[in-house]
C-alpha cells in the first residue's frame, strides 16, 4: 500500500501542505473543525510523518552522534548509558558508533555523521588519532560550528567542550592506598601504555612512590600488547621480584591477572593485593571481589550530553568552552588487605 503524504492529505481537503502540517502538529493557527477533520483522516490512512522532511524544515534532527573507540570496555558502556539517559530526557535520539581504535574508521564515521545526520557530536578519540594528531576531519567539524564535546580521550588541538577524568590523581591516590595498607613492592600491569590515560596514571604512581621514599623500578611496569601472552608475561614479572601489590589499568586485565596470580599459588589479598580500573560488574562477581577505581562513566556521559545539548539549544548563552574534570573513587572490596594495625 502506498504511503500517504502531506501532499495527498492536502489534495483531499483542497488545502496547502503547510496547512496539513500545522494540523497534524496540532497548531492553534488552524481552526478546530478543520484540524479535527485532517487529524482523523490522517489517522484513518495511517499517516506517519517523514522525519527527514521535518528535519529539513526545522533545520534540526534532534539526534546526537556518539563515537567511542571500544564498545567492549565497560567504561564506554557506562558513558553511553549516561548520554542516552539525558538525551531521552531532553527529547533527543542518539546514533552510537564504534571506531574500533581505527583512525580511518573514525574519520569515515564522522564524515557520515557530519552530513546533516546529527545536531551535535560526543566523541572519545582513538589513540592513533590523538597521539599522531590525525584529526583533520575533526578540525573541519569544529570549524563548521557543529556542537562538539570530547570526553576521556581528548586533544588540545581542538577548541570545544571537554569532559576528562583526573587520571594522574587516580594513579597517585591508588598507589598511596597500597602503601598505606603496607604494600612496598607495587607493580603496574597496563594494556594502555601508549595512551595518554595510561601515561598519566603511571606518572601518578611514580609520584606516590617518590613521596613515600620508594625507589621506582622500571621492571615493575608490565606493558601488555594485544598479541602478548599475559600468562607468560605475568610469570616473568612474579619471578623478577617479590610483588605484594598489582595495579591493573583496566578491568578485564585486572580479572585475568587475579586468576593468574591465584593459579600460581598466591593468596589474594594475603600475599598480593590487587586493584583494577573501571568498576564494572565483572570485578564484583569474581572471588575475591575486586577493589576497583570508579571513573564514574555514567556521570561523565550525563555531563557530556548536558554540555552538548546546551550548546545546541543555546548557542549564544555562553561563548567560552569548558573542560570538566571528574575525580575518581576507590571502591574497596576483598582483593586488597585491610590496614595493618
Amino acid at each position: 500500500m502506498k504511503k500517504i503524504t502531506l501532499k495527498d492529505i492536502g489534495a483531499h481537503f483542497g488545502v496547502s501542505i503547510s496547512t496539513v502540517s500545522k494540523a497534524v502538529r496540532d497548531s492553534h493557527e488552524i481552526s478546530k473543525e478543520l484540524k479535527l477533520k485532517i487529524q482523523t483522516y490522517a489517522k484513518e490512512k495511517h499517516y506517519k510523518p517523514n522525519k527527514l522532511a521535518l528535519n529539513l524544515l526545522n533545520k534540526s534532527t534532534r539526534t546526537i552522534g556518539v563515537v567511542v573507540p571500544n564498545i567492549l570496555n565497560y567504561f564506554f558502556i557506562q558513558v553511553l548509558y549516561g548520554i542516552e539517559q539525558i538525551a531521552n530526557e531532553k527529547g533527543y535520539s542518539i546514533i552510537s558508533c564504534v571506531s574500533d581504535e581505527s583512525n580511518e574508521k573514525e574519520g569515515k564515521t564522522l564524515e557520515v555523521l557530519d552530513a546533516g545526520t546529527v545536531d551535535g557530536l560526543i566523541i572519545s578519540l582513538t589513540d592513533d588519532s590523538r597521539l599522531n594528531k590525525n584529526i583533520g576531519y575533526l578540525k573541519e567539524i569544529a570549524e563548521s560550528q557543529i556542537p562538539l564535546v570530547l570526553f576521556d580521550r581528548v586533544t588540545d588541538l581542538i577548541a570545544c567542550d571537554k569532559v576528562v577524568v583526573d587520571d594522574y590523581e587516580s594513579g597517585f591516590k591508588t598507589t598511596e592506598y597500597f602503601i598505606n595498607i603496607g604494600c612496598k613492592n607495587i607493580a603496574v600491569v597496563t594494556p594502555i601504555s601508549n595512551s595518554n590515560i595510561g601515561k598519566l596514571r603511571i606518572e601518578g604512581y611514580k609520584k606516590a612512590l617518590l613521596k613515600n621514599n620508594i625507589l621506582f623500578d622500571e621492571g615493575m611496569i608490565l606493558n601488555i600488547g594485544p598479541k602478548q601472552d599475559l600468562d607468560l608475561e605475568m610469570s616473568f614479572l612474579l619471578n623478577y621480584k617479590k610483588v605484594d601489590a598489582l595495579l591493573c589499568l583496566d578491568e578485564i586485565t585486572a580479572v585475568q591477572v587475579q586468576s593468574i596470580v591465584k593459579e600460581r599459588g598466591y593468596s589474594v589479598p594475603g600475599d598480593i593485593s590487587i586493584i583494577g580500573f573501571t568498576n564494572g560488574q565483572l570485578s564484583q562477581y569474581v572471588t575475591p571481589a575486586m577493589t576497583m577505581v570508579s571513573q564514574h562513566g555514567k556521570y561523565i556521559g550525563e555531563m557530556a550530553a548536558k554540555m552538548l545539548i546546551k550548546r545546541i539549544e543555546e548557542p549564544e548563552a555562553y561563548k567560552a568552552y569548558e573542560t570538566k574534570v571528574i575525580k575518581t573513587s576507590l571502591i574497596v572490596r576483598e582483593s586488597t588487605r585491610k590496614l595493618e594495625k
